[in-house]
């Protein structure tokens, strides 16, 4: 088989969970595909049903055209015979074999010269060919995560599953992780499911986005169309957008921000029926008091509520159009670079900022 068929992995079923039902249908090909949503939305129970850990209510899973689960048909592959390999979050290693052993677990019935050499392409694509001596125990956490992929790896797998990968790796191994990963991604060019909760790690590895919501897909597609244009308020807020407000629409280009008081103007046409508007903290433009951005749309004066600091951005909370009183909530969230801010921080107030008509993004009821 050639094509898109070759490299595709489809997905449409349905588990009853205790809370919710699992309900899902995608279709994921040879680019990774995140898989986003709060705890408890049903990632990974997805993965562990694609695996073949779970089985699901009723539904079809195919790869790349090999039926692997259907419920009409009564058809249940074991999760040893789909050709999947699976990296869980906490390695899943086993304590009493050596990383060699761990990578070579899944491919005891080859001939001894292939298995040795599935072994070493393994762990030298992980770079982890200088722990294959040693014992879990006696290696990192981001060590373990590098061979219990080199495991995943090793059985030459037709799609890969991980189950939030980088979660249990402190800042500095993650971001060796997540580099070693968006190497195998490349290599690899078959279908991959990430799971994550973290919405910048699911953005930097995925070039596509699942999102879901209590077993629901509530968004499906490029992650840079759900990151400008969220569908809805949740995956808004999901993706982490700070910055909304109920709307009226006026005009097919213009809305009242009730809970900003103020009216905008937005480059795309307003969804009906329209409930909210919304802008990404770091979309929020400050122009000069006495340049020509003042002549511009969607300009206000602003006063600072307080801020927040990290150590390369201020996150500012302002009030539009007057200076706070005793006890009122910020109208927005803005987040500067440190070098922006302090340009800034000593001018005098009010401050005025601009919310751009390409960056305010509209959402249906």
């Amino acid at each position: 088989m050639g094509g898109a068929l070759a490299v595709a992995l489809e997905v449409h079923i349905a588990k009853r969970l205790r809370d919710f039902t699992l309900d899902v249908s995608f279709t994921a090909t040879g680019a990774p595909l995140g898989i986003l949503g709060p705890s408890g939305a049903g990632k990974s129970m997805l993965l562990r049903s694609v695996a073949g850990l779970v089985r699901p209510d009723r539904g079809r899973i195919a790869l790349n055209g090999r039926v692997l689960f259907e419920s009409d048909r009564r058809v249940n592959v074991s999760a040893r015979d789909r050709h999947i390999g699976m990296l869980f979050q906490h390695y899943a290693l086993f304590p009493h074999l050596t990383v060699a052993q761990n990578v070579a677990f899944g491919l005891q019935d080859l001939p001894r010269p292939r298995r040795e050499l599935r072994l070493a392409q393994a762990l030298d694509r992980t770079h982890a060919a200088a722990l294959s001596d040693r014992y879990p125990r006696q290696i990192s956490g981001g060590e373990q995560q590098r061979a219990a992929l080199a495991r995943a790896l090793s059985i030459e797998p037709q799609a890969l599953l991980l189950d939030e990968p980088l979660a249990a790796l402190d800042t500095h191994l993650r971001s060796q992780m997540e580099t070693l990963l968006q190497e195998t991604f490349a290599a690899f060019e078959r279908p991959a499911l990430v799971v994550s909760h973290n919405m910048e790690e699911a953005y930097r590895l995925a070039a596509q986005l699942l999102v879901l919501m209590r077993g629901r897909v509530v968004a499906f597609g490029p992650r840079e169309e759900i990151f400008l244009r969220p569908p809805t308020l949740e995956v808004a807020r999901l993706t982490g957008c700070k910055n909304f407000s109920r709307a009226r629409p006026i005009a097919e280009t213009t809305v009242e921000a009730l809970d900003w008081e103020c009216r905008l103007r937005t480059t795309r046409p307003l969804p009906a029926p329209i409930a909210h508007v919304g802008l990404r903290a770091h979309h929020i433009d400050f122009v000069e008091a006495d340049g020509a951005g003042l002549n511009n749309e969607n300009v206000f004066p602003c006063w600072l509520v307080r801020s927040s600091e990290t150590p390369f951005r201020v996150t500012l909370y302002l009030r539009l159009h007057r200076a706070p009183r005793e006890g009122e909530e910020p109208h927005l969230q803005a987040e500067v670079f440190k070098e922006k801010w302090e340009r800034f921080r000593t001018c005098p107030l009010p401050w005025h900022v601009r919310l751009s008509p390409d960056s305010l993004f509209a959402m249906p009821e």
